[in-house]
């Protein structure tokens, strides 16, 4: 079975998967859509859950919405055909920020993510609470991805 990792224009991804940060982790799903050969737009969401009680994070500083952009360069890079490399940009509830990524397929339909994303600009530049700073720093996530 040949494995494509990203296809281009039609192509359609969903992840679900664990997000790991400072002070808490969480769970998040993404969708991906092919514009063209190497690049896609989609939009992910995730909710931290294991938070510590100190912290008195509430829903709004547990959620987190993204709208993002992907540079699908698997194929720019030439490599295996059952991996991608995804860089991009992402605009979210709380930030303006980038992230890079890397999926690989076991079949033409399952693979696995992996994810880091950081804030460039955040949208309070005040000093932050421990609280306010869940989805709005470094996160690592990783999981299930499927074609569909």
């Amino acid at each position: 079975m040949n494995a494509q990792a990203f296809d281009g224009k039609g192509d359609s991804k969903f992840q679900v998967g664990a997000s790991f940060q400072d002070n808490g982790t969480g769970i998040t799903a993404t969708y991906d859509y092919g514009l063209g050969e190497n690049f896609s737009i989609g939009v992910s969401t995730g909710y931290v859950l294991g938070v510590e009680e100190a912290i008195d994070a509430d829903f709004g500083d547990r959620i987190n919405v993204v709208a993002r952009f992907n540079a699908n360069i698997g194929s720019v890079l030439n490599i295996d055909d059952a991996v991608d490399i995804y860089p991009g940009l992402n605009l979210s509830l709380k930030q303006f920020g980038g992230h890079i990524g890397g999926r690989y397929f076991f079949s033409d339909g399952f693979g696995i993510f992996t994810e880091f994303s950081v804030p460039f600009a955040k949208y309070n530049n005040d000093i932050l609470s421990d609280a306010e700073l869940l989805n709005n720093q470094f996160v690592f996530g990783l999981g299930a991805v499927f074609n569909l």
